[in-house]
């Protein structure tokens, strides 16, 4: 199997944007438009997450998330204001392949379990995202980076797959959007705790960046920033490397790791 190298959009309302350490949104362009370009890219796999969801208190925006997975001609993961089962459902219904749950599955880890049985652990995606402490300590912060939660990200991806996720998404605030390589410690500390595939995120600049986080641990890479961005100048320019590259820097990576 290649190794996955996935691009992760932010929402904000509707558009589409790239944070710094979770701060600080640059926007990117239409959502629409970003998909229809990953299409003819021959992407694998798309995570989107809304970042503004859960911090102002309201759901998934199902009539754009509608216009999106239509237009999406690869498996689609969904994140951001997902309140229970019902709102997974109506993404299920959508065409939404995976859905990950983040805040709620710290408030209410009970809705991990309930959404395994109910759509089957394949079908579920615990996202982590992950600051380093005034005292240097790695701990799990909710609500978009703004809440600490006191919970270390191994002990709470464990948690996570006692109780039926099918894969972590575990996001580095600290390095997000800094395009200097992904936190290595961060990833061999959780990935050598589960079973289930990580996704590395925050941080990626280059697929050697990708290369290093799979030997690391991780199952998939996510990257925002290294499918945004082109020169110095970090001039918008939305692209996705073809898959002789992918398979000859990131399954080289894989055979060694």
């Amino acid at each position: 199997m290649s190794a996955r190298l996935i691009p992760c959009l932010l929402l904000r309302g509707e558009e589409c944007v790239k944070t710094v350490c979770f701060r600080a949104p640059r926007y990117l362009g239409d959502p629409v438009n970003i998909v229809r370009i990953f299409n003819d890219r021959e992407v694998d796999e798309l995570i989107v997450l809304d970042i503004t969801a859960t911090p102002q208190g309201h759901g998934p925006r199902l009539d754009l998330l509608s216009d999106l997975a239509s237009e999406c001609f690869m498996p689609l993961c969904y994140g951001g204001g997902i309140r229970g089962m019902a709102d997974m459902h109506a993404l299920f219904a959508l065409g939404v392949e995976k859905v990950a749950v983040n805040t709620r599955a710290v408030e209410e880890p009970a809705i991990v379990e309930a959404a395994a049985s109910a759509f089957g652990s394949q079908s579920i995606v615990v996202g982590i995202d992950v600051k380093t402490t005034l005292f240097g300590r790695k701990r799990v912060f909710i609500r978009g980076g703004r809440k600490a939660t006191g919970l270390e990200p191994a002990v709470h991806a464990q948690e996570m797959e006692s109780r039926g996720a099918g894969e972590i998404f575990l996001n580095s605030v600290d390095r997000d959007g800094t395009m200097r390589g992904y936190d290595l410690e961060l990833i061999r500390q959780v990935a050598s705790a589960v079973s289930i595939p990580v996704i590395a995120c925050g941080g990626g600049g280059a697929l050697e960046n990708a290369a290093e986080a799979l030997q690391a641990g991780a199952s998939a890479v996510a990257a925002g920033s290294l499918f945004s961005f082109a020169g110095r100048n970090r001039a918008v320019l939305i692209s996705y490397p073809d898959r002789v590259e992918i398979d000859s820097v990131l399954n080289k990576a894989v055979a060694r790791s």
